[in-house]
């Protein structure tokens, strides 16, 4: 039986963390569990998936939001070398675009998808110029630290790749330009990852109620 349970909603940031499952080698199940749900209550308060729930040890461990799952994960098997040890450069660089890759790449997104469709309407703007552009200054941010890398951290692909890739494939598919060569090549070889492929398929098993 598998000692990972991920429960969350498909079409959304669950693929995160079954992509890094599949990138570690390790069974898991998927629990499918709509946002705000009782399900999904009952492990985050503020009805947000996805949710890791770690059986490993003698008592459950119980993992929200999708950068720290991944953090989590990869420390967890660290011989997949898909982080670096606390108090190294190395992490602190990991660290720095899991963040850059929630605050500032998927930001605009998020916003945008607030306003088009999660918000109640009475309180939807039209946030479509302010979003293009914060999402602008991300790619050009990126571009610039990228530089010549073939991933986030060089040649070695890690949990922020993850992140990085899953945002980069939203605003690709909410039609946010991305007018950067060296960006749009890094998110080519990414997303052509064969476990992303995998979490792909063991999500497509359930309909999907989430676009994000």
């Amino acid at each position: 039986m598998p000692k990972y349970k991920v429960v969350g909603s498909p079409g959304s940031r669950l693929i995160r963390v079954s992509w890094m499952l599949e990138e570690l080698g390790q069974q898991y199940e998927l629990q499918i569990a709509s946002p705000h749900s009782v399900e999904i209550k009952k492990y985050n308060p503020a009805g947000k998936g996805p949710i890791l729930v770690d059986n490993h040890g003698i008592e459950k461990v119980v993992i929200i939001d999708s950068a720290a799952i991944c953090s989590y994960l990869a420390d967890r098997h660290p011989t997949a070398n898909m982080s670096a040890d606390p108090g190294t450069p190395e992490r602190a660089a990991i660290d720095s675009w899991l963040h850059f890759a929630q605050c500032d790449l998927e930001a605009p997104l998020w916003l945008k998808a607030k306003h088009k469709f999660i918000l109640p309407p009475d309180l939807r703007l039209d946030v479509g110029a302010v979003t293009a552009f914060e999402f602008e200054r991300a790619v050009n941010a990126m571009d610039a630290r990228l530089g010549d890398n073939e991933f986030a951290l060089g040649n070695r692909f890690t949990c922020a790749d993850i992140l990085l890739g899953h945002a980069g494939h939203w605003a690709r598919t909410a039609k946010f330009k991305i007018e950067s060569d060296r960006v749009n090549a890094y998110l080519d070889r990414v997303l052509a990852r064969p476990a992303l492929a995998a979490a792909r398929k063991s999500e497509a098993e359930f309909p999907s109620n989430s676009n994000i």
